[in-house]
């Protein structure tokens, strides 16, 4: 990967986007999505829609990742103590949340602050024993009352908070370490995606939609919007996928591996791809020789969800950079899957013509 892009993957991961509050992320894919497209527009709720023209007006092919983290929102704020209460935005494990650094958004700027508890040297024998639970939690940012945390502080509730987790990289770059990959990585594959389109000057028989979605991890909110806004022939969710290679995971529950190429998923919990579309993407890594993985999350969801059902219908799957430790201050993912999932989404792209659209949907 070139200097400039993981210089923007990094203002990606490290820009501030909780569910619902974007604005940030959204304003480093507009600045990006501009240089490259023929035209931007957006829905109401927030999300970018960035059109490249092709060869042909149909059929529209969307490619979307959202732009939102996982994150919190200030519930409370104690009157005697100034700690915050806080509830999550997005699917948080209670037990990776203690002792983790976050940032408030205020009206006065950014706050730092840290998740804590009751202090270890006062828990009873019983209580170490037990998890945590969130609601015992509180966010500390150094306030010493409620009138502090408010006007020295500027904390409100209502106000959004973030992990603070910074960017970094090992084994030369190869291997990338921070927050919000999910889905900032699949954002970052679309724009790459778009700017290749442009620059190298690839021909495409159709025109393509590449999309910056909100509220993804709060209810696939922005991919409604997105698909009305569209109205997809078909379209690919560009996201993360689950990396079942650590302990404790068994390969039926998360197939996908760290460095052996991005995850075609073949089912999730609220949408069974298009058999004739999954197996034209399958055909075109084969063709490509780009190494590709097949994957399953009969658990969860992604925008492709909402995209399969606009109207009557469109062709989806969704296709994943296999990444550790998701919904977390920290994932990790290999930078050689990045690059192999730009390759299939850009040779997907070269190959969907109105004819082997329509074939998908025939019967």
């Amino acid at each position: 990967m070139e200097e400039e892009q993981m210089k923007l993957l990094k203002e990606l991961s490290e820009s501030f986007g909780p569910s619902g509050f974007e604005r940030e992320t959204a304003g480093v894919v507009k600045r990006e999505a501009q240089r490259y497209a023929d035209e931007l527009t957006f829905d109401k709720l927030g999300s970018i829609v960035a059109k490249k023209r092709g060869d042909s007006d149909s059929p529209r092919i969307l490619l979307a990742g959202h732009m939102d983290e996982i994150g919190f929102v200030v519930t409370g704020i104690d009157e005697q103590t100034g700690f915050l209460t806080f509830s999550p935005l997005g699917g948080w494990f209670d037990q990776v949340l203690l002792g983790h650094r976050v940032t408030v958004r205020t009206s006065s700027g950014p706050v730092p602050g840290v998740i804590a508890s009751k202090p270890i040297h006062l828990i009873s024998p019983e209580e170490k024993d037990k998890v945590v639970k969130k609601d015992s939690m509180f966010i500390d940012v150094g306030a010493s009352n409620r009138v502090t945390a408010e006007k020295e502080f500027g904390v409100r509730i209502g106000d959004p908070i973030a992990p603070w987790s910074p960017f970094a990289t090992t084994r030369n770059g190869k291997v990338i370490i921070g927050k919000a990959f999910d889905d900032r990585v699949g954002t970052f594959v679309g724009l790459e995606v778009l700017r290749r389109l442009k620059t190298e000057e690839i021909q495409h028989p159709n025109t393509v939609y590449v999309a910056g979605t909100v509220q993804e991890e709060v209810g696939l909110r922005g991919a409604s919007t997105v698909g009305n806004l569209v109205e997809p022939d078909i379209a690919v969710a560009l996201e993360v996928d689950i990396a079942g290679d650590v302990p404790g995971i068994k390969s039926s529950q998360a197939p996908s591996k760290m460095g052996r190429g991005p995850s075609i998923c073949t089912y999730d919990a609220m949408m069974i791809p298009n058999q004739p579309f999954k197996a034209f993407v399958i055909e075109t890594a084969e063709r490509e020789k780009i190494p590709y993985q097949l994957s399953v999350d009969p658990g969860g969801g992604t925008d492709a969800a909402r995209f399969h059902i606009v109207k009557a219908g469109a062709p989806c799957i969704a296709i994943g950079v296999p990444t550790r430790h998701i919904h977390s201050h920290a994932g990790i993912l290999d930078v050689a899957d990045i690059e192999s999932s730009i390759d299939l989404i850009l040779a997907i792209v070269k190959r969907l013509d109105g004819a082997t659209v329509r074939s998908f949907v025939e019967v």
